[in-house]
């Protein structure tokens, strides 16, 4: 019998705000119909909030693991499965700049990289990283 699946997804928040976010930018865009320039940033913007929100409700789990091994997500909206005997190292890679933190949840597989946020993820990727070694592990 397998054992559980653990899944890391989207913040449903996130894309609520990527949404408003669209929507907001597209009536920017219409207000801004007598200058050019302000519609074609507006929207441009419409389009990359809107494709970031689209993203989210066409693949909202970006991670799954279970005894088997990992599936990720890859590209727009695609994904990948991966098995564990695959999985090279699994790492939180932290880099502080100015003020600012970033964390990025890294799975190499020899072949290739990916790389998933704590926005990605839902959560800690610390967190992420250490329920992954512990599947992984069979504890």
């Amino acid at each position: 019998m397998p054992g559980p699946i653990l899944r890391w997804r989207v913040r449903r928040e996130l894309a609520v705000l990527k949404t408003v976010a669209a929507l907001g930018f597209a009536l920017l865009t219409v207000l801004s119909l007598g200058d050019p320039r302000g519609m074609i940033l507006a929207g441009v913007a419409t389009l990359v909030a809107a494709g970031l929100a689209l993203r989210d409700v066409l693949a909202p789990v970006r991670l799954s693991a279970d005894g088997h091994g990992l599936v990720v997500v890859k590209g727009f909206a695609g994904s990948e499965r991966v098995p564990w005997s695959a999985v090279e190292r699994i790492r939180v890679d932290t880099r502080t700049r100015l003020t600012s933190r970033t964390e990025f949840l890294e799975i190499d597989t020899g072949d290739g990289i990916f790389l998933l946020s704590r926005f990605d993820l839902g959560a800690p990727c610390q967190e992420v990283a250490d329920r992954l070694c512990t599947l992984r592990s069979g504890h």
